[in-house]
């Protein structure tokens, strides 16, 4: 969420910087909805003293005997507290009619960020390994002959379109792949394993900004809780209003979880194979920083999860986000796209953000500096990496003619020394 003071004192930049996200002007419309309010406020104040000073005067007309002042200062009193009581109702009133319309405005992007309206306006900042060469023609994850753990049938009839039951050796070598990012980030990256829920009140949606705006995009329970599409709503809220000791920043955190999404607005999109589903697992990181680290910490995190894709031997590319591709509540936003020969192009497999204290006013999350007084910490937050993705991007890059996969070497100690999956699906 934003802050109201920045508003006041630089209404321009304010727009300037949300009209690169291609939002009209709306700081005019913020002042004139926070001059009422603070109106209101300062009404309700001057009622209250000339209720509290009328208030003072009443016993002494009554000890005077002056029966007309008595009456028309208890009058007075009555009417006041009616006065303050409405005055009050409309100050609340403003209070959420303000809040409501900056938590539906979008963070501000950085300077650096460049422009345009969508991935194709995207910069590329640097590239890792070489796409194999194939004397084949690579096929997509669900077509090799390796992957009939891939059981797409039976998750229809049990749930539906996109959703995928992972078998043998389809499942193990998915679990064995988030076993290795968490155990890498733990040991080489100095994050936090944390296991947290799935189910989460609304107040934690709003705190990383999934709510109001993209309620669509998640599940809702009967009972009000909502099913997290990425652990960083969890993660994050762990610092929910609190105040924190500026010794004890940053705190990097990673967990590996189911997260549920349900892709509104992608119909038709990427439905083959489980490259886009409603239900998968993702190993999240997340940071919670100091202001003045921030930036170092956006380029630590984009350097962790690429840590990941090179040992397990993937090419990818690395690129910063425009602000038309840019998410709501990130300043900036590093993508990894991952190589998949079966579609000869780079697809998406984390995604790196730094939020600035975006996040942290909505969840009253601060930190106190020695000697001063307490400040919004900022956030980050990055896939390290989509398990799902990542099942797709080894099938692929390591499928040979036969139909057999060649996997990492990396693996090997989570497959019980086990490198290769045979045509048949099978380890070896």
């Amino acid at each position: 969420m934003h802050d109201i003071r920045f508003i006041r004192e630089n209404p321009d930049v304010f727009d300037a910087a949300l009209g690169r996200l291609g939002v009209s002007p709306v700081s005019a419309e913020i002042l004139a909805l926070d001059a009422a309010r603070r109106d209101a406020i300062s009404k309700a104040e001057a009622a209250l003293a000339d209720r509290n000073a009328a208030s003072k005067q009443v016993g002494a007309a009554k000890a005077k005997g002056d029966e007309a002042e008595f009456e028309r200062l208890r009058a007075l009193v009555a009417a006041k507290k009616d006065e303050i009581a409405a005055l009050d109702e409309e100050a609340k009133a403003g209070d959420e009619r303000l809040r409501d319309m900056l938590l539906g405005l979008p963070n501000m992007p950085f300077d650096d960020v460049p422009d345009g309206t969508s991935e194709d306006d995207n910069v590329e900042i640097r590239r890792w390994g070489t796409p194999r060469s194939f004397d084949f023609t690579p096929k997509e994850h669900y077509e090799l002959a390796c992957a009939k753990g891939l059981d797409f049938e039976t998750a229809a009839k049990l749930s539906g379109s996109r959703f995928v039951v992972l078998r043998g050796a389809m499942a193990r070598l998915h679990r064995a792949l988030a076993q290795f990012m968490l155990d890498t980030h733990v040991t080489e990256h100095g994050l936090a394993e944390t296991n947290t829920p799935v189910l989460v009140r609304e107040e934690a949606m709003y705190g990383t900004n999934q709510l109001p705006k993209f309620a669509e995009d998640s599940y809702q329970t009967r009972e009000g809780w909502w099913l997290i599409p990425t652990s960083e709503v969890t993660l994050t809220n762990t610092v929910r209003e609190q105040i924190l000791d500026e010794k004890d920043l940053p705190i990097r955190l990673t967990a590996h979880s189911l997260c549920f999404r349900s892709e509104a607005g992608s119909a038709g999109k990427d439905t083959a194979g489980m490259l886009r589903q409603h239900q998968f697992e993702k190993v999240e990181m997340v940071s919670i920083t100091h202001p003045d680290t921030s930036l170092h910490e956006h380029e630590r995190m984009t350097g962790c999860a690429e840590a990941i894709l090179q040992k397990l031997g993937l090419p990818y590319r690395t690129i910063v986000l425009c602000t038309g591709d840019m998410g709501f509540g990130a300043k900036k936003t590093h993508d990894i796209e991952v190589w998949l020969p079966g579609q000869d192009t780079f697809r998406e497999i984390s995604s790196v953000s730094v939020c600035g204290d975006f996040q942290a006013r909505r969840m009253n999350a601060r930190f106190r500096p020695e000697g001063g007084k307490p400040d919004y910490v900022h956030t980050l937050n990055g896939s390290g990496v989509a398990v799902g993705r990542c099942l797709i991007a080894v099938l692929e890059n390591g499928q040979q003619q036969d139909g057999s996969v060649d996997l990492p070497p990396v693996l090997a100690p989570y497959l019980g020394g086990k490198t290769r999956i045979t045509a048949n699906g099978e380890f070896e």
